[in-house]
């Protein structure tokens, strides 16, 4: 080969490479622009901002669960114990019941002193209880309720609402908002509906 026939094979392969690398930079993938550092600072102070508030409220409704878990506990932490102390306060009726009238009335100082003795034991013991909570359902002359009665029989009564409590077998109790034992009760039937809530007039 010539020199003048090198020099054009020459140029013809720096043509063809220039092609090549125009091309290659034509298909390349532009260039991302460097983000806006105030942008980014403002996206992550939104997310830890939202971080800040969930967590708050998260504390917040843990706070709210504690406190209503600690108020329960104290209020109802003595209820098996207050339950167990309501059937020894109706041992004690039933042992007063349980003396004759007769008896009462001819019984000498020693007999009376001991009678008067288990009804201010059984006057204390119901006491304490209330300090704590502990209150008796006065249920005679109510609506039958279950979540506070247990019905055990009915008495024929024309006289009085059916469904009405009318006579207690055993009294019932509350502690706090809860029932710690529903009153045993009998309950009126026969007698007319108990009356509805009155109707509210059409305006």
């Amino acid at each position: 080969m010539t020199d003048e026939t090198n020099k054009y094979a020459a140029e013809a392969n720096a043509a063809e490479e220039a092609d090549t690398f125009a091309a290659a930079a034509d298909q390349a993938e532009p260039i991302a622009p460097e983000p806006d550092p105030l942008e980014v600072a403002k996206a992550e102070t939104a997310d830890m901002r939202d971080r800040y508030l969930r967590l708050a409220a998260d504390m917040d409704n843990l706070r709210r669960r504690t406190e209503r878990e600690v108020k329960d506990a104290k209020s109802y932490s003595v209820a098996g114990f207050a339950r167990d102390m309501l059937a020894v306060s109706d041992n004690l009726r039933r042992a007063l019941e349980a003396i004759p009238a007769e008896a009462r009335e001819a019984g000498d100082a020693g007999f009376n002193a001991l009678i008067e003795g288990v009804e201010m034991t059984e006057r204390a013991m119901l006491s304490a209880l209330e300090r704590h909570g502990v209150k008796k359902l006065e249920p005679v002359g109510q609506k039958f309720d279950p979540n506070f009665h247990q019905a055990m029989f009915e008495i024929p009564n024309a006289e009085v609402a059916n469904n009405t409590v009318v006579q207690v077998v055993q009294a019932g109790y509350t502690i706090g908002e809860r029932v710690l034992r529903p009153a045993m009760v009998g309950v009126a039937k026969g007698g007319p509906k108990a009356v509805a809530a009155e109707e509210t007039p059409a305006a």
